[in-house]
């Protein structure tokens, strides 16, 4: 997820403590790894290990789950948040982009707009317009 610190994804919690936060059983925690719902960081010796990122997002499956959602159904729920949360960012940042766009554009016309009084004589409009 966008904006997450480094402490929230660092794996430090074995499966079995990661089972325990999340609610649920070791076993349970490897069939959602076999069916791409979670991809948790590995030791050099290949044991697992789960981040606090890792927790929320078990939680989030055990919800999803728990209001009545196939594992499918879960799978695609969560690839759709985080389109959903993607495309909140891409507007974010078009959004930001345009602002900018109209602050640029506005300070080019404020320097070439000139006041009446400022104009050459050529120019001044006739004296009942100065009123």
């Amino acid at each position: 997820m966008v904006g997450r610190s480094d402490a929230t994804r660092r794996a430090v919690y074995v499966i079995s403590v990661a089972a325990e936060l999340a609610g649920v059983h070791p076993q349970t925690l490897r069939i959602y790894e076999r069916k791409g719902l979670l991809d948790p960081a590995r030791t050099v010796g290949g044991s697992r290990r789960y981040s606090e990122h890792d927790i929320e997002l078990l939680r989030r499956i055990q919800d999803l789950t728990n209001a009545g959602l196939n594992l499918e159904g879960v799978r695609r729920v969560m690839q759709l948040e985080a389109e959903v949360a993607s495309l909140r960012a891409e507007l974010a940042t078009a959004r930001q982009e345009a602002r900018e766009a109209v602050e640029r554009t506005h300070r080019h016309y404020r320097r070439d707009l000139v006041p009446l009084r400022q104009l050459p004589a050529i120019f001044k409009p006739p004296s009942r317009w100065g009123q």
